[in-house]
């Protein structure tokens, strides 16, 4: 059994009685929508013709906002419908990343995640759902798609439908019957400031990037807004547990790296847990709930690396810890052992954040077969600035700092400037461009400082705290870029 949904455009005339409904029955918040409507027009006036597309969750059959949900929050059902335990969710809003349609929101009362639910409480009883009930040209068809003699799988049958962004796999279950090409295909149509009826909503105020071209004469005149979820707690959260990270897998080279003493017994060790625990500190806060973390240990779904992750991050701070007790009781060799160990974690501490992204099926940015390198690059960069001010003998940690921070930099170039697999995650590269913080354009400033703190440091020109402080800086505006820039193009 499959539900799903045919969007009859040949019938739909835009009322918003399926999205008026749906709040009524659901008690969607003032802002939010598990139902709305987008318009499109084309032409000239006065050549001018306005479409409609409706547009809701797809209660996809390879749903990523259930793979990616750490808490099991987000469930399949039996009968095809992805449901939501809104009481079980803490708020981390990784599925509203995963989705490629912008389905879910957050209840920013509750601090938990909402979508279209197909109306399960009702369907359960033998009703059908409230957009379907209330519709008054009978334009949205819903049912069971693996029946055959259903009205739907007979429409989906007979007549030639479209999906949205089947690039994505997820298997989406609306179909759309009749509709304009443009409406599904996000960032096709220009999007004036203004829609017909208001401003535009603020919640991206960055322009469309200049270099993205659209359709001639074709513009969104009426949408949902999205908000930009996650932000500089990420950002910074990529850099702490890069520090951490890298300060692990250079442990086994110490004597290499030139620290010695105190330096060379216990700083990595002594760095990879405080920042283990400041990035923990980082992913806590960020919770909309953040007192419910502890679900991720009570019911975990393995199949996130979300909780796959922050195994990581225990174990890793757990070896860190071990190396630093055996060196306490002076059994030096078992703790120089220890540190392969703990340099193998540092690595998953590192990496395990591609694979996380790479479950952000609404990010395409983030899906990019360079990020796995790219942590790692970055981790040794965060390592070695962060190690630099105790080393006797700079040379060595010089030479790592330097090339990792070319390879950081050649790998963010190809993500600026390269060939991307899929148009969300082109448009995304472009507004790396012209994301800013404070006023400054983040990407560029992140790379030139992050050739400059390479240059002080491996020229011996700076001291090291400040090629520290230059080289973190940079490394935070970069992430907040790549961050931000990812959750910037329209997926509706």
């Amino acid at each position: 059994m499959k539900y799903g949904f045919l969007i009859d455009h040949d019938r739909c005339i835009g009322c918003h009685a399926c999205t008026v409904a749906c709040k009524a029955e659901n008690g969607v918040p003032v802002g939010n929508f598990r139902t709305w409507v987008k318009y499109l027009e084309r032409g000239r006036f006065p050549e001018v013709r306005r479409h409609f597309a409706v547009l809701r969750c797809n209660h996809c059959t390879n749903a990523p906002c259930v793979k990616i949900c750490p808490v099991n929050a987000l469930i399949k059902r039996d009968d095809g419908i992805v449901d939501i335990d809104r009481d079980a969710c803490i708020g981390c809003r990784a599925c509203m990343q995963a989705c490629p349609y912008d389905a879910i929101y957050l209840n920013e009362d509750l601090g938990a995640v909402e979508k279209c639910h197909y109306c399960a409480h009702k369907v359960e009883v033998g009703l059908e759902p409230a957009c379907v009930v209330v519709c008054p040209e009978k334009a949205i068809v819903s049912g069971d798609l693996d029946d055959p003699k259903s009205r739907i799988s007979l429409m989906v049958l007979q007549n030639q439908t479209l999906v949205r962004r089947p690039e994505q796999r997820t298997g989406p279950n609306v179909h759309y019957k009749g509709v304009e090409a443009a409406l599904l295909n996000p960032g096709e149509a220009s999007r004036p400031s203004t829609y017909i009826w208001s401003d535009r909503p603020p919640h991206k105020p960055e322009p469309w990037p200049a270099e993205l071209h659209t359709l001639p004469d074709t513009r969104v005149v009426l949408d949902a807004g999205h908000r930009v979820e996650w932000g500089w707690p990420v950002a910074l959260y990529l850099v702490t547990k890069g520090i951490a990270g890298g300060a692990g897998m250079l442990a086994p080279f110490a004597a290499v790296l030139g620290l010695t003493g105190w330096a060379g017994r216990y700083l990595p060790e002594t760095l990879a847990i405080v920042f283990t625990l400041v990035t923990t500190f980082l992913l806590v806060e960020d919770l909309k709930r953040p007192l419910l973390f502890y679900r991720l240990l009570t019911r975990p779904n393995w199949r996130s690396w979300l909780v796959k992750g922050g195994i990581v991050l225990g174990l890793f701070g757990a070896s860190s810890a071990g190396a630093i007790l055996l060196h306490m009781l002076g059994a030096d060799g078992a703790a120089a052992g220890l540190r392969w160990v703990e340099a193998f974690l540092g690595l998953g501490a590192a990496g395990y954040t591609a694979f996380l992204f790479a479950q952000c099926e609404g990010r395409d940015l983030w899906q990019s077969r360079w990020l796995l390198p790219h942590l790692v690059a970055q981790a040794l960069l965060c390592g070695s600035a962060a190690l630099a001010p105790a080393s006797a003998d700079r040379t060595a940690l010089a030479w790592v700092f330097g090339v990792s921070t070319l390879a950081h930099v050649l790998i963010a170039c190809l993500e600026r400037y390269g060939r991307h697999h899929t148009a969300n995650a082109t448009q995304a590269a472009a507004f790396l461009g012209i994301v800013r913080l404070q006023g400054v354009p983040a990407w560029r400033a992140g790379i030139f400082l992050g050739v400059l703190a390479a240059g002080t440091l491996g020229g011996g020109y700076a001291l090291p705290p400040l090629t520290l402080a230059i080289a973190l800086y940079a490394l935070f505006l970069y992430e907040y870029a790549y961050v931000r820039a990812a959750q910037l193009p329209p997926l509706s």
